[in-house]
């Protein structure tokens, strides 16, 4: 028997599989449960077939949890994105009707017949870097909440409440300030300390989070943290959201997933792009707070931006070519880290010395806009005389150098005639 895919339609706490040879033929089908034993049995079922792949949709969603316990046990699994499997589902079965054999049959048809799926691999630090700084950012979200509540409720203790930024310990200097007699003003002093605490436990964990950020990505390698714009937070953001940088084959295709690629939106002889409201608009809000960060200094950024507002664009459309630019930089950087990273990795499998505490990028001081290469440096010496040559180029540059001896003797015979 030949290769066989095995498509699964996964939920919480079941899993619907189908699976199909190289014919498209159905050769077994089922339903199993998510958990320990029902887990055995669709792997025991999956183990029948030698010579097998899992194809599971919505490996980054609602299929994370069993697909990285099939790649844990040692199973090719492979990625299909939802797109596909409901394209599929369209063009086998002529409607959009959903059932889960229906969706589990779709998925194995495009694990079958497409290329470049995504093939899972075990977790590794850009997971835990992203459920760093997601847990930072709802500490971020939660203490935006708990200052809000605290205004609010001095505002009604104190004449003209508080200023905008406040932090715990001005807060509790400013609630000590005040004695309320009545019940209602003791009730809102009592909610108001309890707020004021919850805040201090809140920036603690704050600082914590930023720490442990700082730690994992310097264990990574990555000098992303050294571009002008870009601290911590942003850092594993990127990290944490793109995951494998070579899943975009180029700077044009990580561009259109991050929004900051402008949509054609050209008609006739118009030609003219629009903004894209698309794309993974948490690393689109990191470039932005890029783009902020090069104009408040002079730098790089801040030059093209002028540039381009001297050549009659507008702020808005500059600040859009700025981010653009800005994306190509994160994608050079980000595939370079890759590079090195791939690079330290055949130089520990080969047996070779490596010292962690030697750096292997070279930081940069500035931040380049152009990611094209620059011309090689004309040198003052003359290129050698092929004839000169003693490693015997010159037998093969001896044609094209009587190629030109003909051309010439041509153009002379031609001048002579025409006289």
């Amino acid at each position: 028997m030949g290769r066989v895919v095995i498509g699964m339609d996964p939920h919480k706490r079941s899993a619907t599989i189908e699976v199909i040879d190289e014919r498209e033929q159905v050769l077994a089908a089922g339903r199993f449960g998510t958990d320990r034993g029902g887990y055995r049995a669709m792997l025991a079922a999956g183990r029948v077939f030698a010579d097998r792949v899992w194809a599971v949709e919505g490996c980054n969603g609602i299929g994370r949890h069993i697909a990285q316990r099939l790649v844990a046990d040692g199973e090719p699994v492979v990625d299909v994105p939802a797109k596909l499997s409901a394209r599929a589902r369209v063009f086998s079965t002529g409607q959009g009707r959903k059932t889960d054999p229906v969706d589990a049959h779709s998925v194995a048809l495009v694990g079958l017949r497409s290329t470049g799926l995504r093939v899972i691999e075990v977790d590794d630090a850009t997971v835990a870097l992203r459920l760093l700084i997601d847990r930072r950012d709802e500490l971020g979200v939660a203490r935006t909440q708990t200052i809000n509540r605290i205004h609010r409720l001095l505002l009604e203790l104190l004449p003209g409440g508080a200023k905008t930024f406040l932090s715990a310990d001005q807060a509790k200097a400013l609630l000590a300030s005040v004695r309320p007699r009545d019940i209602v003003g003791r009730t809102r002093r009592r909610l108001a300390a309890e707020l004021i605490a919850e805040l201090a436990v809140i920036d603690k964990r704050i600082k914590t989070a930023d720490r442990e950020l700082g730690e994992l990505i310097d264990a990574t390698g990555s000098i992303l943290r050294e571009l002008h714009g870009i601290g911590p937070a942003n850092a594993a953001r990127l990290l944490g959201d793109v995951g494998d940088i070579a899943r975009f084959a180029d700077r044009g295709r990580f561009a259109s997933w991050n929004g900051t690629d402008p949509l054609d939106a050209s008609s006739g002889d118009q030609q003219r792009h629009r903004l894209s409201r698309a794309g993974n608009r948490r690393i689109n809000r990191v470039l932005h707070l890029m783009a902020l960060t090069q104009l408040r200094t002079d730098t790089e950024g801040r030059r093209y931006y002028d540039r381009k507002v001297a050549s009659g664009k507008t702020r808005r459309e500059t600040m859009r070519c700025l981010k653009r630019r800005l994306s190509d930089i994160v994608y050079a950087q980000m595939r370079a880290d890759a590079k090195n990273d791939s690079r330290r990795a055949r130089e520990d499998t080969r047996g070779r010395h490596f010292n962690p505490a030697r750096s292997t990028h070279t930081p940069t001081s500035t931040l380049r806009i152009s990611h094209f290469p620059d011309p090689p440096p004309r040198s003052l010496k003359p290129p050698p005389s092929p004839h000169l040559d003693l490693e015997g180029s010159h037998e093969r540059a001896f044609p094209a150098a009587r190629r030109q001896w003909l051309w010439a003797l041509l153009r002379v015979s031609w001048r002579r005639w025409c006289w």
